[in-house]
């Protein structure tokens, strides 16, 4: 997030999103994360099916979008197949998800079996997350902030794609609640990225521009849906924020995302990072 008005400087701005970083470094450190392992029995279609199943990993912060294509893979259907299946689904949702079930597709390693189908498969995934996120200790920290479940979801999936360690996102679920308070726009590249269906490190003054309601450059409050599925982590963050008066932030450098309230060093913040950016390429 740069968090500043889109006419606030010329030229071009960037700045180093969790989402954009994902595309680099999925492989065995996002398996290691994935760590709910479903149970065989409630995919497949019996006993005849046991020892045969391999596994689906669902990372944290995957879209639906592609998630639905690793299902088809993973059970060698057609391209587009899973998609069809969760459009006609009767997934166990929220009533403010409208049948998108973009944010409950809990990630996690799904062992897979002949006889698994996709809508079977979503099925899991949907009532997984509705017991992972649908806690006491959820509902209550989602009022305390005065926010819905759904859209404590929405809040962790930018937490998600916008921070990369624990640390940093209880963190960040701060600067979207102090944002959020303040009545301020969230200002969060990984919003702009989904609604431009790509993974970048890079945002641009004509990109916060797009005319999409994921734009949170141009509209205040949260996107109408999730923006990925987010993991225990980042939903924990997004109900128990660590306390601060944080309103910006930026990566740096991997390891060295800067925290701050006050715009002008955020700006600086910023410098540093295309410096970095510049040196790098």
């Amino acid at each position: 997030m740069k968090n500043e008005p889109p006419m606030a400087r010329p030229g071009r701005g960037t700045r180093l999103t969790r989402r954009g970083r994902l595309v680099l470094i999925v492989g065995a450190a996002l398996v290691a994360t994935a760590a709910v392992v479903v149970t065989t029995a409630l995919l497949s279609g019996g006993d005849e099916d046991a020892g045969r199943a391999t596994s689906l990993v669902v990372p944290e912060g995957r879209r639906a979008t592609q998630i639905y294509a690793s299902v088809d893979r993973a059970l060698d259907v057609p391209e587009g197949t899973t998609g069809k299946a969760a459009a006609g689904a009767r997934l166990e949702l929220p009533e403010a998800a409208r049948s998108n079930p973009e944010g409950y597709l809990f990630p996690a390693t799904y062992p897979i079996a002949p006889s698994t189908t996709p809508a079977g498969l979503l099925d899991y995934m949907v009532r997984t997350a509705n017991q992972r996120f649908g806690g006491d200790r959820i509902t209550a920290g989602a009022r305390s902030h005065g926010v819905s479940g759904y859209q404590t979801v929405t809040i962790a999936s930018i937490v998600q794609a916008e921070a990369a360690t624990t640390a940093d996102m209880v963190r960040v679920a701060r600067v979207v609640h102090n944002r959020l308070a303040l009545g301020m726009p969230l200002q969060m590249d990984s919003t702009l990225n989904y609604a431009l269906n790509r993974s970048t490190l890079d945002t641009t003054h004509a990109d916060t521009r797009t005319k999409s309601p994921y734009n949170t450059y141009a509209h205040k409050g949260l996107p109408p849906t999730p923006i990925g599925n987010p993991g225990e982590e980042a939903m924990r963050a997004a109900v128990s924020p660590a306390p601060g008066d944080w309103l910006y932030f930026v990566t740096v450098k991997p390891g060295d995302t800067r925290f701050t309230n006050r715009y002008a060093e955020h700006r600086e913040n910023v410098e540093e990072f295309n410096k970095h950016r510049a040196g790098a390429s």
